[in-house]
């Protein structure tokens, strides 16, 4: 199963970050506009993810709920038809929510860094840093932390969790 090592924060200085990234990435990124349905399951995350102008995706990942970088498991599954898959897991697992966001993609190295605008939620960047089979957490993780302080991202702008889970804390 692919990993990477992740951390997800809410953007202190949104001009400062992005300005670094498209330097760091010699790009002015890739803007992708996402809904992402998540399922409700026992344990990990299911998310079907509908890509505007691309090919849906159904991803599956595990990864603990800390602030700070953490390794995260996935797979992810091409999807040719899903608004029929979309009906299917309702129906088998119920939705437990939606995301709906825009996110500017930049590369950076093994990095992807997202500057997301998400619905109802603001403004957020996340690190994703896909780990080579024999690469380390630790390794990831110091990628990650190398790239926060280039980024000027603080740990206290640091969350826990997934946009869903902000979400749904919001409503309650």
């Amino acid at each position: 199963m692919p990993r990477n090592v992740e951390i997800k924060a809410r953007m202190s200085d949104q001009t400062f970050l992005v300005n670094q990234a498209a330097e760091l990435s010699s790009s002015d990124g890739c803007l992708i506009v996402q809904e992402d349905t998540f399922f409700n399951t026992p344990e990990g995350r299911l998310k079907l993810r509908q890509i505007k102008g691309d090919k849906a995706q159904l991803i599956y990942y595990n990864r603990p709920d800390k602030p700070g970088p953490k390794l995260s498991d996935y797979h992810v599954t091409i999807i040719e038809n899903p608004g029929s898959l979309k009906t299917t897991l309702s129906k088998a697992y119920g939705i437990k929510g939606v995301v709906k966001k825009e996110r500017r993609l930049y590369l950076v190295g093994q990095t992807r860094v997202h500057v997301d605008s998400v619905e109802g939620l603001g403004d957020f960047m996340e690190l994703e840093v896909v780990l080579d089979e024999d690469q380390t957490v630790d390794d990831g993780q110091k990628i990650a932390e190398n790239l926060m302080t280039q980024l000027g991202v603080k740990k206290e702008d640091l969350i826990q969790g997934a946009y869903m889970d902000l979400i749904i804390k919001q409503k309650s």
